[in-house]
């Protein structure tokens, strides 16, 4: 039985969860035995998730003493201080753990700076599989890490074709080690559980038609983008309302934002909820604004739910997913007026649209927990 160990200290509960608890769970699911699955629960940032790992046959290895409630996490200077104490103190104790027990594989998705390094300055037996996603600033510092680790990388994996295609162009890694693996981001059980709607929400917000967002608020999710150009649609059309799911450090500005433009009747933060699938259901389209996603979970989930997608063409992910728009709609990312017209041409064809909307829900099933275990499997 190979042994694989996944290094993924998560600050917040952003889609790189979902993406390495749901992978360490298929591997172990579908592999017939074939894998010993272990997460590095590096300063207590798996704590919450420990008993739902156990209870799928996922091992919990603890690094050292537990550290994650004292850590800064939001905006992004609180977050680089914090995973430079998790490098420095998780140095040693991450070192000893790959020489003592020699795992097969380590597959790497967050602060991969600290396994990189001691690759190029320790032998091990093991072999490291770097995930990239998303649309990964090439500072100088990651680019010289990347460079120097590519020879001794054993494969780099990466969520998209295009940010496979962007990987070859700089040439930090290898052709043949660039490898296209699905995020395992549809686990059907919770699927069907998160259906239901919640106890308290406020029927009022939801009781006309609605389009709706979801996302940490952050810079990256660009909210104030959209409430903008959702401003602007309501010039053409008032009877719609938008909700938006999510916390994050921009939720006062956003705030601010709707009071002043006096939509607070027609712009609810909804903040976070367990049940996001329901609500999707009940909208009459989801709107992704990002300025980069890869491809975005949330983007996914949305077209599972068998709504209609208007999604700005940023990288690395929507474009793709959408199939160049015939999936849904793509509009010019954080262009004036981009959203609107896009808008306002869903209005006028959503009797249309069905077509779009069932192949963008076909487009979902390489991105289910089983087949991104077939993808994974093969790699391994």
């Amino acid at each position: 039985m190979k042994k694989v160990y996944y290094w993924s200290p998560c600050l917040t509960n952003v889609g790189t969860v979902v993406s390495t608890l749901n992978s360490a769970i298929s591997l172990s699911k579908y592999s017939k035995k074939d894998f010993e699955v272990n997460l590095i629960n590096v300063c207590g940032e798996w704590d919450n998730h420990k008993n739902f790992f156990l209870l799928n046959n996922v091992k919990i290895i603890d690094l050292g003493f537990k550290y994650f409630n004292w850590l800064p996490k939001e905006g992004f200077l609180s977050s680089r201080i914090s995973y430079l104490i998790i490098f420095f103190l998780s140095f040693i104790p991450l070192l000893i753990l790959l020489k003592k027990n020699k795992p097969d594989y380590i597959i790497i998705h967050l602060i991969s700076s600290l396994p990189l390094f001691l690759l190029n300055f320790f032998n091990f037996n093991t072999k490291f599989i770097l995930r990239i996603s998303g649309f990964p600033k090439l500072t100088f510092i990651r680019k010289f890490l990347w460079k120097i680790s590519s020879k001794k990388i054993f494969l780099v994996t990466s969520p998209t074709y295009q940010l496979i295609n962007q990987l070859e162009k700089i040439k930090l890694f290898e052709k043949s080690k660039l490898t296209f693996l699905p995020d395992a981001i549809i686990n059907m059980k919770i699927f069907v559980k998160k259906n239901k709607p919640d106890n308290l929400i406020d029927t009022k917000k939801i009781s006309k038609n609605f389009f709706i967002a979801a996302g940490r608020l952050t810079r990256q999710k660009n909210f104030h983008y959209l409430i903008n150009e959702f401003n602007e649609f309501l010039k053409f059309n008032q009877s719609y309302n938008l909700l938006i799911f999510g916390k994050g450090e921009l939720e006062k500005s956003l705030v601010s934002s709707i009071k002043k433009k006096k939509l607070s009747d027609k712009v609810f933060l909804m903040g976070h909820t367990e049940n996001l699938y329901y609500y999707i259901k009940k909208s009459e389209a989801f709107i992704l604004s990002s300025l980069w996603e890869a491809p975005g979970f949330v983007l996914i989930e949305a077209a599972m739910c068998n709504s209609y997608i208007i999604s700005s063409d940023c990288d690395n992910g929507p474009y793709e997913f959408l199939n160049s728009g015939s999936s849904g709609t793509l509009f010019k990312s954080n262009k004036k007026n981009a959203l609107n017209d896009a808008l306002i041409n869903f209005y006028k064809n959503k009797s249309n649209l069905t077509d779009k909307k069932i192949m963008s829900k076909k487009n979902c099933k390489k991105y289910t927990m089983f087949r991104h275990n077939k993808y994974l499997i093969k790699l391994l």
